[in-house]
């Protein structure tokens, strides 16, 4: 028996039992002759020590120990001397008087401090992922995890869905993404592709009859990388059929409040039930599809008041179908031209010419621009802002999506500066009716903005007028993160036809990217839709880790790398030449 207890398990309770404990060196003290060992497991640590004359051999061995060193000890339990008590630990009223020992492994030296948090460069974590692990803060994630997952499932358990496993290898359907693809060797030139989601899938088992579906999830893009995203990630995948949107919210916020509660009891859910902004609320509000509601800064559309300016950068931009866009920063009057300078090149970043201000003085407004306007219009741009002495206003002119792009970056970045995120507070937000469509930037086509199987409104002309049509859409956002996003799907043949003609998707490529669904729907479709949470994002901001890859017990790295294992790797010659497969790489 390697072990009667974890090492976090005896208590004064447990005083002159004779016990067995197995687990790795934590930290190891020399105290004149008397060693000192913090063993650990999963679970905790508990202290052993030796008595060199009591028990000479075991003394020995826990000398030579050293950091990680894999021990199985036994010993009686004793209580420690008053003042040495550790009220840090559950097992710190107690220690374990070792008779008995082995040395079950002997440990290097790690590349790093197991026992203490200090500072230590991603790229060595994650080439020593298993030592990462064993630190207190990625086990407690890990923990953490496992314990919202588990809920997860009773929750939706009792709610009447069924976990229900889909395929990983699956029929390659392009929905936006770039797809990992696995070659076929029985038959050569063929290809799986890894699923983006199971979105086709979910659908199929509505159709199916099974009218509560859920599943945890794994899923794969091709994409580049970024704190919030992995070549494979989790979702919790969820499909209802007889829905509309309201009840896919409901059931979901209320399974959001429960965790929150659990998991984050010192944080404030800032509403319940949970705000609802349109698509165009949040751009006009916030700059965002995905807006922090947890300050009060919002922008303003000034672009009546400016369009007949002198100012030739603002009049233009409207006569051109752009808008001017204000963000008043209470006190911020007094930022450096180093600070405007820095907000400058954050806004060019996210794709604007520049950034105009004003700044307001007791003495009035203040900037290169004012001269470019009379009296009544800068007066027209204080009232409309709100601005008073002391403040400052920023202007974005550009297209509509720059313009609040741009100056949602800022809003975000200047709160950060000043202070104006209160940390405590949870902001979920439903985002609504979302454009159908957008105007893919390269091919000058329309690309379904979600995904093609997604329900449009009620009264939209997706033929004659598609870019005004809005979806059935909604994403939940938690304090600027999406953390979910899902539709009402399309479950007929003819609207599905018209969204795909829409989308220049020829008869003959969607019976062959698509046409299971569509003969599907032939079949008496019910009314269906679901949600789609990112795991893995939830988990890191119950966490208030900064990234993904803290709460994933094996992620890639920025690069999507996987330094611990070296992969991607070459695959040798006769393989390939199994899958026939010939690599033509140019140099």
């Amino acid at each position: 028996m390697y072990r009667t207890h974890t090492c976090n398990e005896l208590t004064d309770k447990d005083i002159e039992k004779e016990v067995t404990l197995s687990g790795w060196v934590h930290r190891r003290r020399d105290h004149g002759g008397v060693i000192f060992i913090d063993l650990r497991d999963r679970y905790g640590l508990t202290q052993i020590v030796s008595d060199p004359e009591k028990f000479a051999d075991a003394h020995w061995l826990m000398d030579k120990a050293r950091s990680e060193f894999v021990l199985k000890i036994s010993g009686k339990v004793r209580l420690r001397p008053d003042n040495q008590y550790n009220k840090n630990l559950e097992t710190g009223k107690i220690e374990v008087l070792v008779s008995d020992i082995q040395i079950l492994n002997e440990a290097s030296p790690p590349p790093f401090e197991i026992d203490q948090e200090k500072q230590v460069g991603e790229d060595l974590r994650l080439t020593y992922r298993y030592l990462d692990l064993r630190k207190d803060r990625l086990k407690n994630n890990i923990i953490l995890r496992h314990n919202i997952i588990k809920d997860i499932r009773d929750f939706f358990d009792k709610e009447g869905f069924l976990e229900i496993e889909t395929p990983i290898l699956i029929k390659g359907t392009p929905e936006g993404s770039r797809e990992y693809i696995v070659p076929s060797r029985i038959y050569p030139g063929n290809f799986y592709v890894l699923p983006q989601s199971p979105q086709q899938l979910k659908q199929l088992l509505m159709i199916s009859g099974f009218d509560k579906y859920f599943q945890i999830a794994r899923c794969f893009r091709d994409e580049d990388q970024r704190g919030d995203r992995q070549p494979e990630f989790t979702q919790l995948d969820i499909e209802m059929s007889f829905v509309d949107e309201k009840e896919v919210m409901n059931l979901n916020e209320k399974i959001f409040i429960e965790l929150t509660e659990k998991y984050c009891p010192d944080k404030r859910i800032l509403s319940k039930p949970f705000p609802v902004l349109t698509y165009k609320e949040a751009m006009d509000k916030y700059g965002s599809d995905s807006p922090d509601i947890r300050f009060d800064l919002e922008l303003d559309d000034v672009s009546e008041l400016v369009k007949e300016s002198e100012f030739s950068v603002f009049s233009n931009a409207v006569k051109n179908g752009g808008v001017v866009k204000t963000l008043r920063v209470p006190g911020g009057g007094n930022f450096s031209r180093k600070d405007i300078d820095e907000y400058t090149e954050m806004a060019k970043a996210m794709g604007a010419k520049g950034l105009a201000y004003i700044i307001i003085d007791d003495d009035g407004p203040r900037s290169s621009i004012v001269k470019f306007f009379k009296e009544d219009e800068l007066h027209a741009l204080i009232e409309k802002t709100g601005a008073v002495a002391g403040d400052i206003i920023f202007f974005a002119a550009d297209i509509y999506s720059i313009a609040c792009a741009s100056l949602g970056r800022l809003r975000l970045e200047i709160a950060k500066r000043l202070g104006l995120i209160d940390k405590n507070l949870f902001a979920y937000v439903w985002i609504t009716d979302f454009p159908m469509f957008e105007t893919n930037g390269e091919t000058g086509k329309l690309d379904a903005v979600h995904h093609p199987f997604t329900a449009p409104k009620s009264g939209a002309d997706l033929l004659s007028s598609p870019e005004t049509a809005l979806a059935k859409a909604y994403d939940v956002v938690l304090n600027g993160t999406e953390i979910g996003g899902g539709s009402i799907r399309i479950h007929n043949s003819d609207t599905q036809k018209a969204v795909f003609k829409t989308l220049d998707i020829s008869k003959e490529e969607a019976e062959y990217r698509f046409g299971h669904m569509l003969n599907a729907f032939k079949y008496g479709a019910p009314p269906h839709g679901g949600i789609a949470w990112g795991l893995d994002r939830l988990i890191m901001i119950f966490a208030s880790e900064p990234n993904i890859r803290e709460v994933i017990a094996f992620p890639k790295d920025q690069k999507a790398k996987d330094l611990m294992l070296g992969s991607p790797s070459q695959i040798k010659k006769d393989q390939l030449t199994e899958l026939q497969i010939k690599l033509d790489l140019k140099e």
